[in-house]
């Protein structure tokens, strides 16, 4: 059943997308990639029905169906400049794979958190895949639904299944898996490789939903791909050392990239810098997501970063203004990076800024 909604994106704009970034992916485009989206104001006394952020703020018992259609009438009033695209994805909060696996889901409208379902010691705690899990279903009729009602109008998006530490936290609470890092790190080793052989079995299952639309993949983040691609995480690597997260983190991340195209890493914060030589080190990670964090300069201004990323051959996708997104082409090139700008546009600014940076680009 396809619902019935005007996007504001032609079959020609889907070419564009698709050989932008395809070259992007392969090294081959000579410039940066850009994503930009616009909003129409609403008409007075129009009223759209109630979509928060978070899907999981719905009820629970209202039909995957309706869901969807409540989201798609936003499609209406967005506009997609640069190498944008038409994308949803259904948010159940970071990490929802804690769910999958029994943890307590706690939706509120700001945010969505886990908890463990019942304390138990480390060495009896284990992870298997239970088809009739609530949340996994949730998702999967919601996902499936969207792709049945928008077809290949939109690419709908893989949720958020978090990082393995991170959906292991949830089930131990930070402050104890800190202390299980130190008392009993033989179990966590388990218990995160039970994690990840699980995590690729929810991807590859939503992704069975998801290629059906024929518009390629992507996560929760700003990237589009051709083919299988997730932007990968464990922001409670802030809280450990380099020597624990070779250990424990990056056989993770070298067997989601194994499964993937195109994975990307999530680099929140200042904190997980140190580990960024071991993950520019993984071959098959295609490149780093830079979130300098709340307090941090932006983007701009960490350019030895960037072009530590780049120079290992690495693509960065950043979160910029135009005239942060100049500074970085001016002083170190725009080829390899994805630039999300925000805010509002038109199609002729963002051809015009396009244009600059590759001017300023031809310049270095």
């Amino acid at each position: 059943m396809s619902q019935e909604i005007k996007i504001n994106f032609t079959e020609e704009d889907w070419k564009g997308v698709t050989r932008d970034w395809t070259a992007w992916w392969a090294g081959e485009l000579d410039r940066p990639i850009v994503i930009n989206q616009s909003w129409q104001n609403l008409s007075s006394g129009v009223i759209l029905p109630s979509a928060p952020d978070f899907v999981s703020n719905l009820p629970g018992d209202i039909p995957a169906d309706e869901v969807v259609e409540r989201y798609g009438v936003r499609f209406e009033r967005r506009f997609y400049y640069g190498a944008a695209w038409p994308k949803w994805w259904p948010n159940f909060g970071p990490g929802i794979v804690a769910g999958f696996l029994g943890a307590k889901v706690h939706s509120v409208p700001e945010t969505v958190w886990f908890s463990p379902a019942k304390n138990v010691p480390i060495e009896d705690l284990y992870f298997s895949y239970d088809p009739n899990n609530f949340w996994l279903k949730r998702v999967k009729e919601i996902t499936r639904s969207a792709v049945e009602q928008w077809g290949n109008r939109v690419s709908v998006g893989h949720t958020d299944l978090g990082g393995n530490l991170d959906i292991l936290a949830s089930f131990r609470t930070t402050e104890q898996l800190l202390i299980d890092l130190i008392e009993a790190p033989e179990e966590v080793a388990r218990l995160s490789r039970e994690i990840t052989q699980l995590w690729i079995r929810y991807y590859d299952e939503l992704y069975e939903i998801i290629r059906r639309a024929g518009r390629g993949t992507t996560p929760w983040a700003p990237i589009w791909s051709p083919q299988r691609c997730y932007m990968l995480q464990c922001d409670f690597s802030y809280m450990i050392s380099p020597a624990m997260f070779e250990r424990f983190v990056m056989p993770d991340i070298t067997a989601c990239c194994n499964a993937l195209d195109h994975g990307f890493y999530h680099l929140d914060g200042k904190g997980q810098i140190p580990h960024l030589d071991l993950l520019l080190s993984v071959k098959r990670l295609r490149g780093i997501q830079w979130i300098p964090g709340a307090g941090q300069p932006s983007a701009e201004a960490w350019l030895p970063l960037l072009k530590k990323i780049r120079d290992a051959g690495k693509l960065c996708q950043v979160y910029v203004s135009h005239e942060e997104a100049l500074t970085i082409v001016r002083e170190i090139g725009g080829r390899g990076f994805a630039f999300n700008v925000d805010g509002p546009t038109t199609a002729a600014d963002t051809q015009n800024f396009i244009r600059r940076l590759v001017a300023e680009d031809a310049k270095c």
